[in-house]
């Protein structure tokens, strides 16, 4: 069994905001495009256009349906794996498999020593671990480790794939143990909430719940009129589009 160590010197985890995330899925995309590449083996699909598709993903957003009447809404719900500071199933796991590094706080799987016994993925309170079909082995989000600590990528690349990559900036990277990191003031702000805290698995990623807009009325700016965005002429990407469109 692998221990836990007592502190770490950075807490590196996520803030995900459900009030501005759209649920368009480029987080997801881009993780299983990223770790696809990267990971020390590709993440499986197997079926892909059957009828019965499996394989390993390791970022995943769920949407709900919350609420009736004038008071209903959907919620989507990005979720990963939590890097917990209590992580079950690092303690759980036979081999040693699972670990959680005291220079960050990342959660990590080493493939080699892994045997498939999917302790780790019942001990986990969050689903977030997953049985990679080809390979037989457990695979998790690893904050991407390969990006953030990658000197021959621009800064503003060295952040988890689906980080840089949300259109709504619903997610931010940053360590905990700062206070002044994005993370640290955002959950300070917002009064960010844990996962399932009754579980005492103290989560490192935190959520900042969607505000409240019963009563807001939308109106438009003075000089603004929609029909005005129908008869612009496309310039730009816009353009090349609309070219590449009318050629189909």
């Amino acid at each position: 069994m692998t221990s836990l160590p007592k502190t770490t010197e950075r807490r590196l985890g996520l803030v995900i905001d459900l009030d501005v995330c759209v649920g368009c899925q480029a987080c997801v995309v881009n993780c299983k495009a990223w770790n696809s590449g990267g990971y020390g083996a590709p993440l499986a699909d197997t079926e892909p256009w059957g009828n019965q598709p499996s394989g390993a993903w390791l970022n995943r957003v769920h949407s709900f349906e919350a609420g009736t009447g004038t008071d209903a809404t959907v919620v989507h719900f990005p979720k990963s794996c939590l890097h917990c500071d209590d992580a079950p199933c690092v303690t759980v796991c036979p081999t040693g498999a699972s670990i959680k590094r005291s220079e960050d706080g990342i959660v990590l799987v080493d493939e080699s020593k892994c045997m498939g016994c999917g302790l780790c993925a019942w001990a986990c309170p969050y689903g977030a671990r997953e049985m990679d079909p080809s390979e037989g082995v457990m695979k998790k989000c690893t904050l991407c480790v390969d990006r953030i600590y990658n000197d021959n990528l621009p800064e503003e690349e060295q952040v988890p794939a689906c980080v840089r990559t949300c259109p709504t900036h619903a997610r931010h990277f940053g360590d905990f143990n700062d206070p002044t990191s994005t993370v640290s003031a955002l959950s300070r702000e917002r009064e960010s909430v844990d996962l399932m805290p009754e579980q005492d698995t103290r989560p490192v990623n935190k959520y900042l719940l969607p505000t409240e807009r019963k009563g807001a009325e939308y109106t438009e700016p003075d000089g603004f009129n929609l029909a005005d965005l129908v008869e612009r002429e496309p310039s730009g990407i816009l353009a090349w589009v609309d070219r590449t469109l009318g050629q189909i």
